[in-house]
């Protein structure tokens, strides 16, 4: 028995170390993209406005390392610059998620009955449109923009977060410590707030950069479609969006960003899982 749990523990050795390496390599991935937002100037000193013509459709090299655009424009500093308007849009998308998709659930768990069928109806509503179409269409009756687009990737991120905060705020609210808090006097928001939605947060928390992995590939992807930035202001999805017609003599234009989306997404997403495990979802 002691051999084959040896064993056991042997085989499975190389997949902790694995795991742990891409837990790793997500949290560089992440660090790196929020100092990209924060000081891009810190990782490019080229001006990712301004090229020269001479430049132009120049290969990836030791001088420009995503290589060059039409305009003779460095690749990699308008990917590094572009890093803030896309990491923009999408806090500012689940940040809007986040609080009204939170106070709905909350306050349907805590009320129930009428008050709970109600909200919860208006969240199947919402959960009827994919939060890209919802985007889609405030764009299209509003302009196009960033701004907008994380308005529109936010509302549609409102019932993702009210169906856990709801699920949630219905478990802590029958928890005995809760009882107790009315039974002692305690004021209703107290309870709210101090009890029902600080023991609910874990789950809320750990829904966070799943919703922001889907916020930055709905902004890269409207951007690719034309609602994003305009240009010359770089953007993940407006970059992608002017390396498609070049993309048989100049690769990288779409080939490089792209990589940088998938990679930024991916280590949203192995985030996720941890927080998840970490919370037990």
């Amino acid at each position: 028995m002691a051999f084959r749990n040896l064993a056991f523990k042997r085989v499975n050795l190389p997949s902790l170390a694995g795991a742990d390496i891409l837990n790793a390599l997500a949290l560089i991935v992440l660090a790196v993209v929020v100092m990209w937002t924060l000081v891009p100037g810190w990782f490019t000193a080229a001006d990712p406005l301004v090229g020269n013509g001479a430049d132009r459709f120049l290969p990836p090299s030791a001088l420009h390392w995503f290589g060059t655009d039409r305009a003779g424009r460095d690749a990699f500093a308008r990917v590094v610059h572009g890093t803030h308007t896309t990491v923009y849009g999408a806090v500012i998308g689940t940040a809007i998620g986040l609080i009204a998709g939170t106070a709905i659930g909350v306050a349907a768990g805590v009320a129930r009955g009428a008050i709970d069928a109600v909200l919860m109806r208006l969240v199947d509503v919402l959960l009827a449109f994919p939060g890209f179409l919802i985007a889609l269409c405030v764009v299209s009756a509003f302009g196009p923009g960033t701004a907008k687009i994380a308005i529109g990737v936010g509302i549609g991120a409102v019932a993702p977060f009210a169906r856990v905060a709801r699920s949630e705020a219905l478990r802590v609210v029958q928890l005995d410590f809760v009882d107790a808090a009315r039974i002692s006097g305690a004021r209703p928001a107290a309870v709210l707030f101090r009890h029902v939605l600080l023991n609910s947060s874990g789950p809320i928390v750990a829904l966070i950069p799943t919703e922001l992995g889907s916020m930055i590939l709905a902004i890269a992807g409207l951007g690719f479609l034309g609602y994003g930035a305009p240009p010359p202001q770089p953007e993940w999805g407006t970059l992608l969006s002017e390396g498609r017609d070049y993309i048989a003599r100049a690769w990288w234009l779409t080939s490089l960003p792209g990589i940088v989306v998938l990679c930024a997404v991916l280590a949203v997403s192995r985030v996720s899982r941890l927080l998840q495990r970490r919370f037990r979802l």
